[in-house]
């Protein structure tokens, strides 16, 4: 494995750490040059790629492999490691995709519902050729109180769509009352600051206070008697 000092050294040469595994060969350390991978990402909706790896001085020439994973700088975002995930040209494989809605549903423009997108991720499988980067849903003819189930999205040609079919993908709710939305704003806004309790100016503190005891527990001073 590639010790942390030599993969920082790889990253200042432009060059990125990675690793190919799979059922096919034992898992093997790679290097990929970060211009190539930016360009790859640059021109792909989704971090799900399917890609031709060719591997210098490797017995085969031609490497067919799915980017598993990108490990990114938290804060600069800047690709630290990538996983490629082997597989076989013939070899149904299992990946997890992104699902967005196209278009406006007529309960929102219309009945001033809200669209309430709630699951966006939906796991697929397909021949590697087939695996799509991402899957559109047409929500446009979506009435106040509709859903889109997993069972009502058509999946690409040559791609199952997994999980339960009874789950909603999308769904049109009906507009909030006044009530809602003043109880939504207060929910948002975080409970209110408790009040501080002021000191009352005419009580003693501190030092002031001690002496004002003291003072109060001695006897005054008896009146002299006239001869």
């Amino acid at each position: 494995m590639v010790r942390r000092g030599g993969a920082k050294k790889l990253r200042a040469q432009e060059r990125i750490p990675a690793v190919i595994y799979g059922r096919l060969n034992s898992p093997q350390n790679l290097e990929v040059l970060s211009q190539d991978l930016d360009d790859l990402i640059h021109d792909s909706v989704s971090e799900n790629l399917l890609v031709d790896l060719s591997v210098a001085s490797d017995s085969t020439p031609r490497r067919l492999a799915l980017v598993q994973e990108i490990q990114h700088h938290v804060l600069s975002g800047k690709v630290l490691h990538i996983d490629f995930h082997e597989v076989a040209e013939n070899e149904k494989v299992t990946i997890t995709v992104a699902v967005e809605g196209k278009g406006e549903p007529v309960g929102v423009k219309t009945g001033g519902g809200v669209l309430e997108h709630v699951l966006f991720k939906l796991r697929v499988r397909a021949l590697p050729k087939d695996l799509p980067e991402i899957i559109i849903v047409d929500v446009s003819q979506l009435e106040i109180g509709q859903s889109i189930h997993i069972s009502d999205i058509a999946p690409p040609p040559g791609v199952e769509i997994l999980g339960d079919k009874h789950i909603s993908v999308f769904a049109v709710a009906e507009p909030l009352t006044e009530a809602q939305e003043t109880e939504a704003a207060a929910a948002a806004a975080g409970p209110a600051e408790p009040e501080m309790l002021k000191e009352k100016k005419d009580a003693p503190t501190g030092a002031a206070a001690t002496t004002a005891a003291a003072d109060k527990g001695k006897k005054a001073p008896a009146a002299e008697k006239k001869k």
